[in-house]
């Protein structure tokens, strides 16, 4: 065969280069690129396959790319990428549905947590078919791709103050727990009596270097795949423990008869109604790793990612409703707004003490895990944010490292000055965890359609349904926030 080019040695590696026109300069930017050693005979030609010698001689180099994507044993499959979402989702917030169950009531908070759980998945839908199509890498990068670059940094703030808020929470538990509250006993309390444990600041510290910083300083979220898979295994203990106690207890008739609608009769139940929808909307935000989730999804397609999306809000909604509806059935108008914290008490059936301990240590193990997940997108963010334009973070271990243990330092001091967990969910709720799982993703469908992309009519529907619904939801909430604070202070 006929060629212009000549033999190179197998083990040459191809050096890209730009040609510097004097008359039409190229502006300077940073560019990473990854060599690629010319024997890989099928990376460079990109199918998987090799060539025998009749293939060699009708092969033209004219019709291949340079460079294509091999495909690594650290891509992560189906599975993974359903725990890594899910753990996403099952946080801290499982912890505040059976005290939104108790203002909703039964039958208005279980409509809601499958409602919310259908619209979160819609809007999840909508990000991967976009992010795919402008291929974008990240939730902030959609958002820049249909409402400019001041909506990318607006979106990244929210991801920012979402997730500190979320982890803040989680050290608040943990050291709730652990330690003690005001009105609950601690488990060290119970285990060893009086101590220097009893110091809640001290014992989230020793959490945080010694359990959260290993797993936090990891690279890729893919890497997180087992610890996730534990993770939603201990809530989904804590959830069969609960729904086991629960039916035992209704068995027995030892249950109080259960509120089915909410309480209008008061002021402060009114208050409560406005501050507690947020607090369901803030349950299912994991839009902001949806993209890296992606990125790593062995053989990606946004079909296979919406089979991800679907198996995992199915999880999801099963998980929430057992939680909150045999939460506040064991607890009744003694739900506290960490559930948790109730079972440090007498269960009223055999075994009690021994699933006092299974239900709150797991679940503190739970949280463990589920801590990191959370935390790599707040770090991607903020490095986004700070250091545009630098190379990947996974690129950089040393910038890695200190902006792990920036954000690890500010997160402990904030979990030492917010009192309770209720406070910290009904403001990100109404503010930044409405705004990333339905505002921003209704508003980029419904520019992008009016940009010329394919868009259904209900599509178009659910999209205005969404971004409606979530904006009276942020209005609502915030107000009853300020006149919730107005109350408390007087």
């Amino acid at each position: 065969m006929d060629s212009n080019y000549t033999t190179i040695s197998n083990n040459s590696y191809v050096d890209l280069q730009i040609r510097d026109d004097p008359q039409n300069p190229l502006p300077q930017r940073k560019t990473h690129i990854k060599l690629h050693p010319l024997h890989e005979v099928e990376n460079f030609i990109g199918n998987g396959q090799s060539l025998d010698d009749d293939d060699q001689d009708d092969f033209d180099i004219d019709d291949y790319p340079l460079v294509s994507k091999k495909k690594t044993s650290k891509d992560s499959g189906i599975y993974g990428a359903v725990f890594n979402l899910t753990t996403s989702i099952i946080g801290a917030g499982i912890m505040a549905l059976p005290a939104t169950m108790k203002v909703l009531g039964l039958v208005l908070g279980f409509v809601l947590i499958i409602v919310m759980g259908i619209l979160s998945e819609i809007s999840v839908e909508l990000l991967v078919r976009f992010s795919v199509r402008f291929k974008a890498s990240s939730y902030g990068e959609v958002v820049r791709f249909a409402l400019g670059k001041p909506a990318k940094v607006l979106s990244e703030i929210c991801i920012i103050v979402n997730n500190a808020g979320v982890l803040i929470v989680y050290l608040i538990i943990i050291g709730d727990v652990m330690s003690g509250s005001l009105h609950h006993v601690g488990v060290f309390d119970q285990w060893l009596g009086n101590g220097f444990w009893d110091q809640r600041k001290l014992v989230i510290l020793v959490v945080v270097v010694v359990f959260l910083a290993p797993l936090c300083a990891l690279d890729k979220i893919d890497s997180l795949s087992l610890t996730s898979a534990a993770s939603v295994a201990l809530a989904v203990v804590f959830v069969v423990v609960c729904f086991i106690v629960a039916f035992i207890k209704l068995i027995e008739g030892k249950i109080e008869s259960p509120r089915m609608t909410p309480d209008f009769g008061s002021k402060q139940a009114i208050l409560d109604l406005l501050v507690v929808i947020p607090i369901m909307t803030n349950a299912y935000v994991c839009h902001f790793n949806v993209q890296p989730i992606y990125n790593e999804l062995e053989g990606r397609s946004p079909q296979k990612m919406n089979r991800v999306g679907r198996i995992t809000t199915v999880l999801c909604v099963v998980v929430y409703a057992s939680t909150a509806i045999s939460g506040y059935l064991l607890f009744g108008k003694d739900t506290e707004s960490d559930v948790l914290t109730n079972f440090d008490k007498d269960l009223g059936i055999r075994f009690s003490s021994a699933l006092n301990y299974i239900v709150r240590i797991g679940y503190i193990l739970h949280l463990v895990l589920v801590f990191p997940v959370v935390h790599f997108s707040l770090r991607q963010t903020v490095d986004v944010l700070v250091f545009e334009g630098s190379a990947p973070l996974s690129e950089s271990r040393k910038r890695s490292l200190a902006l792990t243990a920036v954000l690890l330092a500010l997160i402990y001091f904030g979990s030492t000055m917010i009192p309770n967990i209720w406070t910290a969910f009904k403001f990100t709720g109404a503010t930044t965890a409405v705004s990333l799982g339905f505002i921003f993703p209704s508003l980029v469908a419904l520019r992008l359609s009016q940009s010329g992309e394919d868009l259904n009519v209900g599509e178009k529907f659910l999209s205005w349904l969404m971004l409606i619904l979530a904006i009276i939801v942020s209005i609502v909430g915030v107000i009853g926030n300020i006149y919730s604070l107005k109350s408390d202070s007087e």
